[in-house]
């Protein structure tokens, strides 16, 4: 597990590429507030948008999880662990007023950087009108 990138994979570097390229600016794998050992993947902090790119294996894509044959009530056990904190992570963000996104790994990097787009643009327009 200790070979297993778990920052700038290449889904994350696709989909911040596109981003900045579009000129938008953000900051990367920052902690989440008030949770020890827990960052966020893309976070534009202006906005409050809060983005994570899940691997299918880690984080139990529906589509795409797999489960090892050997040691399998441990594997299970930890990739329990592992969406539970996904899910509190996601309940203690959007409690402190933040925007959370969460993408898979297949998904594609253009139509989650499109969904990012309008997401950060929608929360930078002002109340009651564009």
């Amino acid at each position: 597990m200790s070979r297993q990138s778990s920052r700038d994979t290449a889904p994350e570097v696709a989909v911040r590429r596109l981003l900045h390229a579009a000129g938008m600016r953000y900051r990367v794998n920052v902690p989440v507030p008030g949770a020890a050992r827990r960052t966020i993947d893309i976070v534009f902090g202006k906005t409050k948008v809060a983005i994570f790119l899940d691997g299918c294996f880690w984080h139990g894509c529906p589509q795409h999880a797999t489960q090892p044959k050997a040691n399998a009530d441990w594997w299970r056990a930890k990739l329990d662990k592992n969406m539970a904190r996904d899910r509190e992570t996601t309940e203690l963000l959007r409690s402190a007023g933040w925007t959370v996104l969460r993408f898979w790994e297949h998904e594609s990097a253009e139509d989650v950087a499109r969904r990012i787009a309008l997401a950060v643009a929608s929360k930078r327009q002002p109340l009651g009108g564009p």
